[in-house]
């Protein structure tokens, strides 16, 4: 059984353990709804630590539905989020709730589950009871044996909306009856169970998928090719050429991202696709390709004034494009999905020469803000770039924004008594900080690095120059023990937009530190902006 830890959007409710397993007695017909009859004071006083498995549960009974069933699609459709989706692609309506159900299926599964659209698009019990109804029905006109849950299997299908028959057997063998198999426990944050789906031996009543040679991905080998031919050319000098990562959500399950992606009649396409546990990526356009992922033209304002030159022409032009099993409203993404995709951006740099920072590995909502919003809020954007660089072995770096540290390895601090500042260009990342020097100041920036090993390291600085910056700015380097090793003093009044070596200093286990004095000459002023530690 596979164990995992997931923040619920509905956490007040969780799950009853004697409600496992599929629901076997007689069931009402569905030409009617369903009506919850409880008051809002039963329904609150129901709201236990198991009431989730036991939403379940009453779905299941009240429509003749495995409630196993019901609980192995909100896995493999949204890991037990109460998701409100967004659109990605066009055609696609954006999904809602745990069952991730959309467009007509969200409004006819909730007329015969007798509850408001809103209602099944917002409460996670009415999102559940409109899925039942809807798959009811659907087994109901089928003639669907409702105690035998592997002939449930082609309504399964139709709920998810996938077309391609690839996708459909990698979805039903895989993501439902796959999990139905292995079985899973879900957790709320707190670490109370949210959800138990216990292991059986359900075999699904559907065509397996085909047995066939898959061909690794033409620029990345551990890809599965799966050719799109929704792409063209990209053009030829300073606009095109691979010059940024877009990052998406799909908005659905990893089977039917790449599934739409690949129909010729969607429209669109992305150049890779990353499963949610990481286990599998799908490459479905070349890198030297134009894929159509992106709807919208460059605007330097919207990320940090950088690539001018690219001012005005669409993002596809220039960009490779990876979409992400998942959506952009759920609260967390699998780590393994999270480190597949970092190795895998880590390669896409590696090969087209793309900087790794927070400028040239964006997001869609970044450079489409007013109709997207992927990969959402809680895409891990400091671990995950700094997780790139890990892997590419690149030097560390200390930003004066802590967005762009992962806090595991980089802080910084500065105290009210300097001013942060994106006034002088040639700065690193997002801007940087100055302070006015001053005679036995005692108030230092401070860049933080950990290092889980003794040895040396050279450290470089980063500043924007100016004829009213210090000449001898004090940089000190205070080991993990806390013990003040060196005080380099750096011109200032040079040097901008450049990384200058300060030296190579010998560093100890654990937060080594280098400060930043305005303790100096006064009458100027001293530049905090990055280091970077090699």
């Amino acid at each position: 059984m596979r164990p995992f830890r997931q923040p619920l959007v509905a956490a007040t409710l969780a799950l009853s353990l004697a409600a496992c397993g599929p629901q076997e007695t007689s069931q009402p017909a569905v030409s009617a709804p369903v009506e919850d009859t409880r008051t809002p004071a039963q329904r609150e006083a129901e709201r236990t630590p198991y009431a989730l498995d036991a939403a379940f549960a009453r779905a299941g009974q009240d429509f003749g539905v495995p409630a196993d069933l019901l609980k192995a699609i909100a896995h493999a459709e949204t890991r037990f989020e109460m998701i409100q989706g967004h659109e990605e692609f066009p055609g696609m309506p954006a999904a809602s709730g745990l069952m991730a159900l959309r467009g007509e299926n969200l409004v006819e599964g909730a007329r015969l589950a007798g509850v408001s659209v809103e209602q099944a698009r917002t409460e996670p019990e009415a999102n559940i009871r409109a899925a039942a109804a809807l798959l009811a029905s659907w087994a109901q006109a089928e003639g669907i044996a409702r105690e035998d849950v592997g002939a449930w299997a082609p309504v399964v299908v139709r709920l998810s909306g996938i077309s391609n028959p690839e996708a459909q057997a990698q979805y039903v063998h895989r993501n439902v009856y796959g999990v139905m198999r292995e079985g899973v426990v879900a957790q709320t944050p707190a670490g109370d169970v949210a959800v138990s789906l216990m292991p059986s031996q359900v075999q699904a009543k559907f065509a397996s998928p085909s047995v066939r040679a898959q061909a690794a991905g033409p620029d990345y080998a551990a890809a599965i090719w799966r050719e799109s031919l929704n792409y063209n050319a990209r053009p030829t000098g300073a606009g095109g050429g691979v010059q940024v990562v877009v990052i998406h959500t799909c908005e659905s399950s990893y089977a039917s991202c790449w599934s739409w992606l690949v129909n010729k009649d969607s429209g669109v396409s992305a150049h890779y696709v990353v499963n949610e546990s990481g286990s599998e990526i799908s490459q479905l356009v070349t890198e030297a390709s134009r894929g159509w992922h992106v709807g919208a033209t460059y605007v330097s304002s919207l990320n940090g004034d950088q690539m001018t030159h690219l001012e005005g022409t669409s993002v596809n032009n220039f960009a490779v494009g990876i979409e992400h099993g998942g959506s952009a409203s759920q609260t967390s993404f699998p780590a393994g999905q999270i480190e597949a995709s970092a190795k895998l951006t880590c390669d896409i740099t590696k090969d087209n020469a793309v900087p790794r920072d927070a400028y040239h590995i964006v997001g869609h909502g970044k450079l489409q803000p007013y109709n997207r919003t992927d990969p959402g809020a809680n895409w891990p954007w400091a671990q995950y770039i700094a997780r790139v660089k890990e892997i590419c072995g690149d030097p560390l770096i200390v930003d004066s924004d802590n967005a762009f540290n992962d806090a595991a390895r980089a802080s910084f601090t500065v105290p009210s008594t300097w001013t942060g500042s994106s006034g002088t260009a040639g700065y690193y990342g997002s801007g940087y900080f100055f302070g006015n020097t001053a005679s036995g100041a005692t108030d230092p920036a401070v860049f933080s690095f950990y290092s889980a090993t003794a040895g040396t390291k050279t450290i470089d600085a980063w500043w924007t120059q100016g004829t009213n910056r210090s000449a001898a700015a004090p940089f000190e380097f205070v080991n993990a023990a806390g013990t003040l090793v060196k005080t380099v003093k750096a011109n200032q009044q040079t040097g901008g937009g450049v990384w200058n070596t300060l030296g190579t200093f010998t560093v100890t286990v654990g937060w080594n530190k280098v400060r930043l004095s305005r303790n100096t000459t006064t009458g100027y002023v001293v530049m905090a902006d990055a280091i970077r530690v090699r």
